[in-house]
This record gives C-alpha cells, sequence and structure tokens, in this order.
C-alpha cells in the first residue's frame, strides 16, 4: 500500500493545525485516505506540538509510526524529530532561523533548508510582506512537491480557508504555496510518488464531532457540559449548531449540574446527554446511581484522558474503565460500551439514546483522546442519516378508572410502563430512595424488605434482555492464529494493523475487540479465548484494567500484556516488536531507551536552561558509583555544537543524577 506520513512540529501559536488541515484536506479532495493526530500541551502559546498527518491509497487505522518528511518550524523541534525520518525521506525547515547539525540525520534522509528570505522574495515583492508564521506555507508546499500530492487541491483549500479575509491574502498563502513547491522541485531530489486516489471526497471529522452529530441524529434535543479536555469538542459542536439543529445547550457552572440537568431533561422526555472527562465524571457518580435508581434515561460520554487528578489533560489513556465501571453505590442497571473507530462512534451514541430509553437506564459511552480528537477521513456514505429512533414503552393514556398509575410496576422484562410529565392520571414520586410499584418510598416509616429485594430484582432484569439485544465480540482474524490480541476502545487501530503486519510475516494473528463492557457477553468471550493459543492485552494504561474486567468475567487470564501510559498512543511497529519480544521468551523491560534519555535531557534543559543547550552525543556504563547503570549525556551549546557540560540519567529509574557544568563560571 502506498503511504506518507508527514510531520509538523513547533510551538502553540505557530500555525500547526491550519498546516496540518490544509495537508489533509487536499489529500481527502484527491480521493486519498487520511489518519491524523495531534500531540500537544495544555498551553496557548510556546511549549512543543507535534502533530502528525498519514495519506495512504487505501484506508488507514492509525497515525503509522515513523516519519517520510518532516516540516520543523522551530530549533527543538528539528532536533527531536529529525532521526524520526525514514530513509529516503526530507527535513524542511528554514534555514534563516535554524541550525542543523549533521549527526542527527539517518543515512538516507535528505535535507532540504529553505533560505525563506531568498525563496519569498518575488511573493513579498508582489504580494506585500511575509509574516512569520506564513513560512508554514512555503514549507508545505515544498513537502508536496517531495511527495507528489502536487498544489492544486491544497491551493483550493487555501481560497477557502482565507477567502473571508479577501483576495488578496487569499492569493499571497497560494503565492507561497507555490513558491515553496517551485523551489522544492528545484533543490531537492523528488520522490517518485504517483497517487490514484478513488475521486470520492471524504469529510475529514474527529470523534467528538461525529459523537455530537450522531446525537443530533438519534434526536437529542439537550445537551449539558463544563469545558474539559479532552471532551469539550463536543460542546464545541453543539454550540456552534445549536440553533441549526434545535438543541438546547447547557453550559453549566460544574459537573454536578451537568449530569443533574441531564437527568432533569431525561425525567421530563427529553432525549438528553452530557459528556465529561474522568475528573468530572468522578463528580457526576452519585447522580449515575439516582438515574439508575429513578429509571430515567440518559447518556453520559466519558473521555478518557491521562490521570489520576489532573494529570495529563491533553494526552489520551484508556484507565477510567475502573471508574466508569464502580460509578456509583450500589447495584443498579446500566450500559458501559465503549466504540472504537469514529464511523462506529456514529452507530454508538445512536444507539446508546435508543437503549436508554427503552431500557430506562444510564447509559455511558466510554471514549479516550485519541479516539475523540483525532481527525480522520471516512466516507460519507459511512453514515446513515436516518437513523432508527425507538423510545421505548410509553404510556400514551391512562383512564382514570385504571386505579393507581404504578410508575415502577413489577414486570417480567423489568422494564416499567413510564408516563411523561403531563400525561393525565399519572402522577407519581421520581424520587432518590428506593419506592415500590407506586413510587411510594419505602426506605422510612413505610420500610419492607420483600418490596426492596422484588424491586431490585425488577430492575436488574433489564439486564438480561438488554445482554440478549447487544451483539457480541467476534474474532477477527485467521482462525488457528498463533497470537490473539485483546483490546477495547481506541487501541482496535493498533490492534487491526499489528494483526496484519504480524501474519504477513509468518505469525498468524488474530484480534477481539470488547466494546460492550457491561452487560458483559461472558460465554461468548469465554469460548473464543479458551481456544487462543497465546492471548495478549494491548491497552493503553498501567494496570490492564480490561485484562482485569475479562478475567472477572470470564476467569480467564491473559498469557501476557502490552501497555503504554506516557500519555502517546501506540504505534504498530513498537507493537509488533513487543509480541515477538513476549514470543521469544523476553521479558518487558522497562529501562531507559537511548531516545527516552535524549528526550529526559532535554526536559532538564528546557525547565532549567531555557534554549541555549541541547543534548549532544549519549553513552552507557554500567554503574558510575550509582545504585544502577547510567547514561552519561554531554551538553552542547546550541549556537556553536560546542560541549558545554554533561548530566547522568538512570537506565532503570530514570533519575537525574547531577548536572555538571564544563565551562569555568565568571
Amino acid at each position: 500500500m502506498k503511504e506518507v506520513t508527514i510531520g509538523i512540529a513547533g510551538a502553540a501559536g505557530d500555525g500547526l493545525d491550519k498546516t496540518g488541515d490544509t495537508l489533509a484536506k487536499s489529500a481527502g479532495r484527491q480521493g486519498l485516505h487520511v489518519y491524523a493526530y495531534n500531540s500537544y500541551q495544555s498551553i496557548i502559546r510556546g511549549g512543543h506540538i507535534d502533530l502528525r498527518v498519514r495519506i495512504a491509497e487505501q484506508k488507514v487505522y492509525t497515525h503509522g509510526d515513523n516519519l517520510t518528511a518532516l516540516i520543523a518550524l522551530n530549533q527543538d523541534s528539528l532536533e527531536r524529530h529529525a532521526q524520526e525520518v525514514d530513509e529516503g525521506g526530507v527535513v524542511v525547515f528554514n534555514s534563516d532561523r535554524l541550525k542543523w547539525e549533521p549527526s542527527m540525520l539517518r543515512e538516507g534522509v535528505q535535507l532540504l533548508p529553505l533560505p525563506m528570505s531568498q525563496v519569498t522574495a518575488e511573493v513579498a515583492k508582489e504580494h506585500g510582506p511575509v509574516q512569520p508564521i506564513m513560512q508554514n506555507t512555503v514549507a508545505l508546499g515544498a513537502v508536496l512537491s517531495f511527495t507528489g500530492l502536487g498544489i492544486q487541491e491544497a491551493s483550493k483549500v487555501l481560497n477557502d480557508t482565507f477567502q473571508h479575509k479577501g483576495q488578496k491574502i487569499v492569493d499571497l498563502n497560494i503565492g507561497l504555496l507555490k513558491a515553496g513547491f517551485d523551489y522544492a522541485s528545484q533543490n531537492c531530489k523528488i520522490s517518485k510518488y504517483t497517487w490514484k486516489g478513488d475521486g470520492k471526497r471524504r469529510p475529514f471529522v474527529t470523534g467528538n464531532e461525529i459523537l455530537a452529530i450522531g446525537a443530533v441524529a438519534a434526536g437529542c434535543k439537550f445537551y449539558s457540559a463544563y469545558p474539559m479536555t479532552p471532551a469539550s469538542g463536543v460542546l464545541h459542536w453543539m454550540a456552534n449548531h445549536a440553533e441549526k439543529v434545535g438543541v438546547v445547550v447547557k453550559q453549566c457552572e460544574d459537573e454536578l449540574s451537568v449530569i443533574n440537568m441531564a437527568i432533569g431533561a431525561g425525567v421530563a422526555g427529553v432525549r438528553s446527554a452530557c459528556a465529561t472527562s474522568g475528573g468530572g465524571f468522578a463528580l457526576m457518580t452519585e447522580a449515575i446511581g439516582m438515574a439508575g435508581i429513578m429509571e430515567i434515561p440518559v447518556v453520559c460520554i466519558e473521555v478518557q484522558r491521562g490521570g489520576p487528578s489532573t494529570g495529563l489533560p491533553t494526552k489520551t489513556e484508556q484507565a477510567d474503565l475502573n471508574q466508569v465501571y464502580g460509578a456509583s453505590q450500589g447495584d443498579f442497571p446500566r450500559l458501559i460500551l465503549a466504540p472504537y473507530d469514529i464511523v462506529d462512534a456514529y452507530y454508538s451514541i445512536t444507539e446508546s439514546f435508543n437503549l436508554a430509553d427503552k431500557y430506562q437506564m444510564p447509559v455511558l459511552l466510554v471514549s479516550d483522546l485519541l479516539l475523540s480528537e483525532h481527525p480522520e477521513t471516512i466516507d460519507a456514505d459511512a453514515l446513515t442519516p436516518q437513523v432508527k429512533i425507538d423510545r421505548g414503552e410509553l404510556v400514551k393514556q391512562y383512564p382514570e378508572n385504571n386505579g393507581r398509575y404504578k410508575r415502577y410496576a413489577l414486570t417480567p422484562s423489568g422494564v416499567s410502563p413510564r408516563a411523561l410529565p403531563g400525561t393525565p392520571n399519572t402522577l407519581y414520586v421520581s424520587a432518590t430512595d428506593d419506592h415500590d410499584e407506586e413510587s411510594i418510598l419505602i426506605s422510612d416509616m413505610f420500610t419492607s424488605p420483600p418490596v426492596r429485594r422484588k424491586m431490585q430484582e425488577k430492575r436488574q432484569r433489564k439486564m438480561e434482555g438488554l445482554l440478549k439485544e447487544l451483539p457480541a465480540p467476534k474474532l477477527e482474524g485467521p482462525a488457528d492464529a498463533d497470537v490473539t490480541l485483546v483490546g477495547w476502545g481506541s487501541t482496535y487501530g493498533v490492534i487491526r494493523e499489528t494483526a496484519h503486519k504480524l501474519t504477513e510475516q509468518g505469525i498468524k494473528t488474530n484480534y477481539l475487540i470488547i466494546k460492550y463492557i457491561l452487560p458483559f457477553h461472558t460465554d461468548e468471550v469465554t469460548k473464543i479465548l479458551t481456544s487462543a493459543k497465546k492471548k495478549i492485552s494491548v491497552e493503553v494504561n498501567y494496570t490492564s484494567q480490561m485484562a482485569s474486567h475479562i478475567k472477572r468475567e470470564t476467569g480467564i487470564s491473559m498469557d501476557a500484556h502490552i501497555n503504554r501510559y506516557d500519555g502517546e498512543p501506540m504505534q504498530p511497529a513498537q507493537v509488533v516488536m513487543q509480541v515477538k519480544e513476549l514470543l521469544s521468551g523476553k521479558k518487558p523491560l522497562l529501562s531507559v531507551t537511548e531516545s527516552e534519555a535524549r528526550e529526559i535531557a532535554y526536559h532538564y534543559l528546557r525547565t532549567h536552561y531555557g534554549e541555549k543547550l541541547r543534548p549532544g552525543k549519549l553513552s552507557q556504563s554500567k554503574s558510575n558509583g550509582k545504585e544502577e547503570p547510567v547514561w552519561r549525556i554531554e551538553l552542547v551549546e546550541r549556537a556553536t555544537g560546542n560541549k558545554q557540560a554533561e548530566m547522568e540519567i538512570g537506565v532503570e529509574t530514570g533519575a537525574t543524577y547531577f548536572y555538571k557544568s564544563l565551562v569555568p563560571q565568571a
């Protein structure tokens, strides 16, 4: 399969998102497939951002591994990411501002320094001054030349992007794009890429946008939220389109208000939803139980990020499964599900509303930063605008001679007749205490153990009917596989690609993705995993929470685990390597690699010495008087390359042992 992965790295405020959007949309308009991922910091300006755009002739499911091309917008990015460019690739940077160290380049990688003032001279003469942020457009033009993607579609995207600023700005940007394209064509060995797109124009959307669109398609009419990364994208879309799609959107003062407003709307008969991340969901948990005992339909989207506490607000993780599973106290019916890609997120949210109504229960849809925030191209016809809407059984009329209305009638299915407020003769109490069929509380003077027992059994019977309605997970890949990879949520993409790569390399691999967490398909999962030769869980958390959940439900343990918990999503090549190591009997190594030691050194320098120094040569020694081997790192002056200091980092712990200046102090 023909593909390229283009990295754009710089600081917040450098305009990476616009450059990435232009690249992705221009590829998408050529009928190509795109998957992008933005690793960013919790800061408005400064810091470090690493945006990756993977472009291919066929559908891709991750942001890939190494880079084909790198656009480095500052010195830090040039030094940190140049070695990620594969042989045959190119590194593009503004040579008027940035300096290059040859040792940082892999063999077979081209260097394309752009003398920006020279490249843009004619454009500036015709269209006016070129602002520093516009270097992005020049560099993008160079990469479009190198990759053979051309500038025709990119020029159209720039026209659409800047049209509101006037034709002068449009012409300036297109001129800069062409200047970079022409310079690369004349000064760079162009790759022989020829692309064959299928001609389809594909939407380029994020998971959060799709969750919002799916909610509207399902008939959601009330949405409440408190801004919290990485769930805020749902709120942004809802607020921007509220009037057009007929949804009441309420930004609340805190997550307690958020969930209670959504439940209140559910009491009133309105399809309602809310979204938050782990810290916000922690505040919502008591109300989730309230919806359970009151038997109120409500949909809550929980988008995971790095934790605990504030943790890593802009990084991905899958470590909230235990929290969501244990939300609120006591036993009560609820549905917990985790969509595995963007298209599945659309149908999962519409399904969530139907099942919330039908079974009169809270539904918890679990996403994560990767799934919710990464954009990718999808086929427009993959989403059906007219989705099935099932409001469940509603009491439309209740004659006065029917006797007292039993809101919580003890039915065989566990689902009681629900009447919306205003329906004549259907008054009842909707309280957080347990109750009898007529909603009379049994928590005080009318306490009754047998009534409580039968009411609890009634509520739990919903789970039996719900489980029968949910499709069981299926094993994907060769039935006689040597390895079975097990995961959930957004790990689907990396697991799918890993399984295909391993199978191509002679290690037959299949995979099992768990979507429905509660209720759980115990019998089906037990049957699948009992037949598996080698079971390896793949999760973006430290404790393998899904593997633990599977063991709790089936009694089956995984043979091994592959985990990542540094805030970044997994990459196929990394998982392939780890699977091979596990099969060869090697234990997972937690020691600091050379690239990680370099990154730790960068962190130390940035937090203590600004941008003056950078890591140079690295070497490893056995102990050097410490209790562990250490990485010895030379620190050199960025401007001259002269050695200025050295430091040591523990190979096992990652501890920074000392920083020693080699320059006499004045």
